[in-house]
């Protein structure tokens, strides 16, 4: 029995880690496939005998990992997945029993797909729904629709749209559908957000704004507020100034035709002349003998006329011009600005003093905020510049600042005409001349330290020597006096020292400095210039 259960769980262990592994090794083919898309695209796996799963609640499609690649390569050449509804490969067969309506509904069909197949190419967006109105045509004007689109886009996680993508939409809709305006689009996301809503036309009259007119003289005057701010942050600071701005914009548009006739200036147009006189002879008579004989038989007068006439016909035209002029929408009309200025505070023991701004710097503002916004007396445009204190100034409070402690001032030093030359090109090279002067000074005083104490290890020896000596010969009295001549050498050596740095008892570091580097200089003026080049350059 347990030889049995034993091959029973080797083989169920087995299986399993067989079918894991098998399992394992299925990759995502497409993720996030809708309902629609799901049908065709399993039908083209079935036919090519590909081994599937689904998971994700069929929303995802996994494959072997070593057929991923060539799988999406056959499957994109098949067109699938078809991301949402077909386009315009409805009419790739042709159907010659299709009716005109059907005709016209499979247009619309494909129009709607592919706006969404060109939605959906857009990063933020996951899957889209497009809707259309085609515009409907009428003898009567009445009885006229436009065109008109919905359009309902699914985000991606975490993902929104910018005011650029939401106008690039309405856009795109708009230019596929023939008669269709970017205001007439309503585009909505999955949470119900309405993104972009259709504005309804102005009325003829134009006695009613809407809320388009509205959102366009917000933006005119926000506009110019910005300007106005930018201009004067610089010159008083953001908090110490505030700007009004009220635009008077003209929404209404149209066309407007003019004809004037100049009276003072004519033209000639046509002209038409006819000239009258006696007309050239001709012979006259019955043709015959009888009338070329030399003496015919007068024959009473007929009553023809040989007398013509030629009139001339002139016209003119006043001159006149003809003029076109579109109106366009949005002009404005009127601007009224205004500008607060903040009064400038100053303390004088605790005691507040508000001082507001003089008349030319009131002056300089106006200028400069008439020259920002365009500013036109002539079209009736108003701006006022006045100055009053802020809240916040009456009740600003003075900074507790602890006075400084009263500095002594430093004692006058003669510095020598060199170094009041480097001093006076820059406070620099004094602190670097100080510092090379302390380290100057600290190298000889660790010299003479080391000096001192050879010395004094020396003379230690000598009164060792001595001490033996006057054990051994002349005793204590010996060892006395060779002590005391020591003591009197060691302050021989420490009085050298100090006169040859030529210092008193007691000095300033500033003083030894001074005194250092001038002995120095008289020594090697060219190697302590070099030294000082050389701390500059540094």
């Amino acid at each position: 029995m347990w030889i049995a259960a034993a091959v029973v769980a080797v083989i169920g262990g087995m299986s399993g880690l067989s079918h894991w592994n098998q399992e394992r090794d299925f990759k995502p083919l497409f993720t996030g496939v809708a309902a629609e898309d799901a049908g065709p695209l399993l039908a083209k796996l079935r036919e090519s005998n590909v081994e599937y799963r689904l998971s994700d609640n069929g929303t995802t499609v996994l494959v072997p990992s070593a057929r991923v690649a060539e799988l999406r390569i056959e499957m994109a050449s098949a067109g699938l997945p078809k991301s949402g509804r077909i386009g315009f490969e409805l009419f790739d067969k042709a159907n010659f029993g299709a009716s005109e309506f059907a005709e016209q509904v499979n247009y619309h069909r494909a129009i709607e797909g592919e706006l969404e197949r060109s939605v959906m190419s857009i990063r933020e967006v996951e899957q889209a729904r497009v809707h259309i109105t085609l515009a409907k045509d009428s003898i009567y004007s009445d009885q006229r629709e436009p065109a008109k689109a919905s359009v309902l886009v699914k985000l991606r996680h975490a993902a929104a749209l910018s005011p650029q993508n939401i106008a690039a939409i309405c856009l795109l809709t708009a230019g596929a559908v023939p008669g269709l305006s970017p205001d007439q689009v309503s585009l909505v996301d999955t949470n119900g957000n309405l993104l972009n809503r259709p504005r309804p036309n102005a009325p003829p009259d134009g006695e009613e704004a809407t809320e388009a007119s509205l959102d366009y003289r917000k933006g005119v005057e926000r506009d110019l507020q910005n300007k106005i701010a930018a201009t004067l942050e610089p010159l008083l600071g953001a908090d110490h100034f505030r700007a009004g701005v009220s635009a008077d914009v003209d929404l209404t548009s149209g066309e407007q035709s003019e004809e004037t006739f100049d009276p003072t200036k004519s033209v000639m147009t046509t002209s038409q002349r006819t000239d009258d006189g006696p007309a050239l002879p001709s012979a006259s008579g019955v043709p015959g003998t009888a009338s070329n004989v030399p003496k015919p038989v007068a024959k009473p007068v007929t009553g023809s006329s040989n007398y013509a006439r030629h009139t001339e016909n002139i016209s003119y035209q006043t001159s006149r011009v003809v003029k076109h002029t579109k109106l366009p929408q949005g002009a404005v009309k009127k601007l009224s600005l205004s500008v607060l200025v903040d009064h400038t505070v100053r303390w004088d023991k605790n005691k507040r003093i508000i001082e507001p701004p003089s008349a030319d710097k009131l002056k300089v503002i106006h200028d400069l905020v008439a020259a920002a916004t365009g500013l036109d007396p002539a079209r009736g445009d108003q701006l006022v510049v006045e100055a009053f204190p802020f809240e916040s100034t009456l009740h600003e409070e003075p900074e507790s600042v602890a006075a400084p402690a009263p500095v002594a001032p430093a004692p006058q030093i003669a510095l020598p005409e060199w170094l009041r030359k480097l001093s006076g090109k820059g406070s620099f090279v004094l602190i670097g001349i100080g510092l090379g002067a302390l380290l100057a000074l600290a190298a000889g005083f660790i010299t003479l330290f080391k000096k001192s104490k050879a010395k004094k290890a020396t003379m230690e020896l000598k009164e060792n020597a001595a001490i033996e000596a006057s054990r051994s010969s002349n005793g204590q009295r010996a060892l006395e006096a060779q002590i005391a001549d020591n003591a009197a050498e060691q302050a021989r050596l420490e009085a050298e020292a100090l006169i040859s740095l030529k210092l008193p008892a007691k000095t300033k570091k500033t003083e030894v400095l001074i005194k250092h580097i001038s002995a120095e200089t008289r020594k090697d003026p060219k190697a302590l210039a070099h030294v000082v080049r050389t701390w500059l350059h540094g």
